[in-house]
């Protein structure tokens, strides 16, 4: 697979990260922890398989469960940690935590960072993290305090390279002028059902800054290929018939799959987007792989993109 670096720093990972969320669910409802365990492990090994060198995951997925086995796969597969960067989150603390009265919250205070970083060392069976995300932004987040936090995890050795996930531009711009380090990626809902983005300054600021954007949710949720498990409140307004009807077209006349197609169209774009697989199927997972080889035309590029508006250019 191709492969690009990351923001402002020497790690160069694969054109599609793989997503890691879905691993603690990959067997059918009826099967047993081993069996959700060896179904998680074959998607990582499909994944690593296929070329994928960038793996995202986070301490919420599956309640650690997601971490715990990725890092059991990476330790069990010989020489895969070598050739892998492995990207974890954290602030998302759930109701009941740390006693039955806490509220669902967010929290970037330096006490919790580290902890939570500690602890999904502690799930990977890991003694570093190659790149470290604030999940969701905290609106009591201090940016002094936060970089402090990333200083005493960098000093330590136990993370890499920082980044955020689904920030304003501003608040990341607050965030990296208190921070020593440049921060890689931003990782944010991008797809042809959710283009944000395109417009809000986010990829914007990732042209100018050299941040990498992250795509999560490329495929709408599935919508925009084999059909979606569950969806976000603000994903259940997605009005996708046109645009899975324009991705059948383009990917009929270029022999792919809509997927490979919905792909693509992200891939294009001048950021040196990441789209971030989450599918535990192995066989879609090497299918995406065939986007990085695919360059879009700009008409084609457009067609999607009109076909997403539902109306003309102004």
């Amino acid at each position: 697979m191709k492969t690009c670096k990351l923001g402002n720093s020497v790690l160069v990972g694969s054109r599609l990260s793989y997503g890691c969320w879905r691993l603690a669910d990959a067997a059918n409802e009826s099967a047993t922890p081993a069996d959700s365990i060896a179904a998680g492990r074959r998607a990582v090994i499909a994944a690593y398989e296929a070329g994928y060198t960038l793996f995202d995951g986070a301490d919420i997925y599956g309640r650690g469960r997601c971490e715990e086995i990725m890092g059991r796969t990476v330790r069990e597969v010989s020489g895969m940690r070598e050739r892998i960067l492995i990207t974890s989150k954290c602030g998302i603390r759930p109701a009941g935590s740390p006693d039955s009265h806490s509220p669902g919250r967010y929290d970037f205070s330096a006490e919790y960072i580290v902890h939570a970083c500690e602890q999904s060392l502690k799930r990977l069976g890991l003694e570093v993290i190659d790149l470290y995300l604030l999940h969701r932004p905290d609106y009591l987040g201090d940016p002094h305090e936060i970089a402090g936090a990333f200083a005493q995890l960098y000093d330590a050795g136990k993370v890499r390279f920082f980044g955020v996930s689904n920030f304003r531009p501003s608040l990341l711009n607050a965030l990296q002028a208190a921070c020593p380090f440049p921060l890689l990626v931003n990782q944010v809902e991008i797809s042809l059902a959710q283009r944000a983005a395109f417009d809000d300054g986010t990829l914007d600021q990732c042209l100018e800054k050299n941040i990498t954007p992250m795509a999560w949710s490329p495929l709408g949720a599935g919508l925009l290929g084999h059909g979606a498990k569950s969806l976000l409140p603000g994903q259940r307004g997605y009005q996708t018939e046109a645009m899975v009807k324009a991705l059948d077209e383009i990917a009929n006349a270029r022999g792919v799959s809509r997927t490979v197609i919905a792909y693509a169209w992200l891939l294009k774009h001048p950021s040196r987007m990441v789209p971030i697989v989450g599918t535990t199927n192995p066989e879609r997972i090497r299918e995406a792989v065939r986007a990085t080889e695919l360059e879009l035309t700009r008409e084609e590029w457009y067609r999607l993109l009109l076909a997403a508006r539902g109306e003309p250019l102004p």
